[in-house]
């Protein structure tokens, strides 16, 4: 096997399942991310005595392969279950959530499994790749901060959602305008609220249908978390889509003017809002990754394969062994 060297843009779980299997079969890696360290959507946000995840609340596993990964990260105490008590609202009703689903959380924070991954790679952080080209069979990136990076690389892989990868490269391959123009992938407004007691609600984390908001959970539910009271509350992805480019002040009002009727009132907490401007969504055809071998230019991600943890970790690890192949 020709061993290559391969540039990732993009340190989500899908670019490091990628990276780490590439490694794993000789190759030469080096990864490109624009903020500051690896994770992507599986994110921890850390301030004055308090952190919240306010990306993938947790994760579940189901595929052989990902259950494996899942065992190693528990055994590298990276990964615990998490079993908190969810409900759903709807219709103005409360009900208790009936699944036999085994939760996972990165531990201490969500974002540690991608850290775990992350060891021993090339990682440049810091780094939006704003254009590709081609030269000589080389590709040669371009960095928003930093300019043309000298070395070429043999391969390109794009492990960054599918409206980022649509902008970067439909004029290289027209199926990548067309895979990536239909990964209808949405926003969610995140918030995140500390307070200093814990607020008296009858869950620990719910599922909320047919209101501004979808999803709220206690963060410090999550095993070996720390500091503040936290709770993370997520608005559904088709408000999100709609209300995408409304400022933070407003969105703020509106979704804690649904958390209070759900019972969660946030008065007397102070408030974070992050704004995922691609967070949900999957292409109708879970392709699990897209690979063009003439161009030597491939696509992986959670957009590709179903638009779980799970599936970006696949994706990754399935495109990195057509390598071997």
């Amino acid at each position: 096997m020709i061993k290559k060297t391969i540039a990732i843009v993009g340190t989500g779980l899908a670019g490091l399942s990628c990276a780490v299997r590439l490694k794993e079969l000789g190759h030469h890696v080096e990864l490109f991310e624009k903020s500051r360290g690896a994770a992507g959507r599986m994110s921890t946000k850390r301030g004055e005595d308090w952190t919240a995840d306010h990306g993938a609340q947790y994760f579940t596993a189901r595929d052989p392969l990902f259950i494996e990964q899942v065992k190693t990260w528990l055994a590298e105490q990276v990964v615990a279950l998490w079993t908190p008590e969810i409900k759903v609202f709807e219709a103005n009703q409360w009900t208790t959530f009936q699944s036999q689903d085994l939760r996972y959380v990165g531990t201490p924070a969500m974002n540690t499994p991608a850290k775990q991954l992350a060891k021993g790679l090339v990682l440049h952080a810091s780094q939006t790749i704003d254009a590709l080209s081609q030269k000589d069979g080389q590709w040669f990136l371009h960095s928003a901060e930093t300019g043309d990076i000298a070395q070429g690389f043999d391969d390109l892989i794009l492990a960054i959602p599918g409206p980022q990868a649509f902008t970067l490269a439909q004029h290289l391959d027209p199926n990548i305008q067309a895979i990536a123009g239909q990964s209808n992938m949405k926003g969610c407004w995140t918030l995140m609220a500390r307070f200093e007691h814990q607020p008296k609600v009858s869950f620990e984390a719910a599922f909320v249908n047919q209101e501004i908001i979808s999803w709220v959970a206690r963060n410090s539910s999550k095993p070996l978390r720390t500091g503040l009271e936290s709770w993370t509350i997520q608005a559904n992805p088709l408000w999100s889509q709609e209300f995408i480019e409304l400022n933070k002040e407003d969105v703020t009002e509106r979704i804690l003017a649904c958390a209070k009727k759900l019972g969660l009132d946030c008065a007397e907490a102070e408030i974070s809002v992050h704004r995922w401007r691609y967070a949900s969504g999957a292409t109708t055809a879970a392709l699990g990754f897209y690979t063009n071998p003439t161009l030597q230019l491939s696509l992986c991600g959670d957009w590709l394969n179903g638009g779980r943890v799970e599936g970006a970790w696949l994706s990754g690890y399935h495109l990195a062994n057509q390598f071997a192949e």
